[in-house]
C-alpha cells in the first residue's frame, strides 16, 4: 500500500515534527551532496532548526560560497567577466602555443635547430623541403613561358605596324613619284612659266635672257656682264 499524500502544514505534534525534521534534512543534505558530485556544481546549505541548532554543507565550503554570493548580489556581472576573462586567457594560451609551433617550423625549414629532430621527423623535413622546391620551380617557368608568349605577341604587334607604316609612307609618295619628271622640267626652265604665247616683246626677252644664262653656263660667249661704280650689274646696259 503506498503512502499517503502529506498534507503542507505545521505539524502540530511536537515529537512528529522533530522526527519528521531529521529525516528530511538527511535527505536534503545528501541531495545537496549528489548535486554537487553529479553535476560539478558548487553548493552550500545551510539549516536552523526551531532549537536554533545549525546544520550546514558547502561543497567548497559554506564561507566561500557565501562570499561568491555577496560578490555576485553586489555586482551581478562579475561573475560573467571572471568567465568571460578565462576563455580569452586559454585563447591567447593557445594561439601563443600556435605560435611558438610556427616558429619551430620555420626555424627547421631554414636549417636552424635541427639537434632535437629525430629520423622520422627529418624525413618528413626533407619531403617538405623537396615540395616546395618543385612547386617553386614549376612557377617560376610558368612566369618564364608567359612573358615569353608576352614578348611574341608584342613583336608580332611591332611587325604588323612596321607593315602599316611602310604601306602609309610608301602612299604619301607616290604623287611626288609621278609628277617627277614634269617637276624636274620645270626646274630645268624656269623662264618658261610665267610666258605668255601672245605676249611677242616678253617671249623674245625670255628667250635672249634663256640663251644668255646657257652660254654663261656652258663657258661660251654671251653677254658681258658689268658692274657700275656703286656694286649693280649690268647686262648689256641692264640694271639687275
Amino acid at each position: 500500500m503506498g503512502r499517503g499524500r502529506v498534507e503542507l502544514k505545521r505539524i502540530e505534534n511536537k515529537i512528529n515534527r522533530q522526527v519528521t525534521f531529521s529525516k528530511r534534512r538527511n535527505g536534503l543534505l545528501k541531495k545537496a551532496y549528489e548535486l554537487s558530485v553529479l553535476c560539478d556544481a558548487e553548493v552550500g546549505l545551510i539549516i536552523f532548526s526551531s532549537r536554533d541548532k545549525l546544520y550546514e554543507f558547502g561543497s567548497v565550503g559554506v564561507m566561500k560560497t557565501l562570499e561568491r554570493y555577496q560578490r555576485c548580489c553586489s555586482n551581478p556581472h562579475d561573475n560573467s567577466n571572471e568567465h568571460e576573462t578565462q576563455s580569452w586567457y586559454q585563447e591567447v594560451s593557445k594561439l601563443k602555443a600556435k605560435f611558438e609551433s610556427l616558429q619551430r617550423t620555420q626555424r627547421h625549414l631554414l636549417g636552424e635547430d635541427l639537434g632535437p629532430l629525430n629520423v622520422k621527423e627529418l624525413h618528413n623535413l626533407e619531403k617538405q623541403l623537396e615540395g616546395a622546391l618543385t612547386q617553386a620551380r614549376q612557377r617560376k617557368t610558368q612566369i618564364m613561358v608567359e612573358q615569353m608568349e608576352e614578348l611574341r605577341r608584342k613583336e608580332l604587334e611591332l611587325g604588323d605596324m612596321n607593315k602599316h607604316l611602310k604601306i602609309k609612307v610608301s602612299h604619301e609618295l607616290s604623287p611626288f613619284e609621278t609628277d617627277g619628271q614634269g617637276y624636274r622640267a620645270q626646274l630645268q626652265c624656269p623662264w618658261n612659266s610665267g610666258l605668255s604665247p601672245t605676249n611677242n616683246n616678253n617671249n623674245n626677252t625670255a628667250f635672249q635672257m634663256q640663251i644668255g644664262y646657257n652660254q654663261f653656263m656652258h663657258g661660251g660667249e654671251g653677254p658681258s656682264i658689268q658692274r657700275n661704280v656703286v656694286g649693280e650689274t649690268s647686262i648689256h646696259g641692264w640694271v639687275l
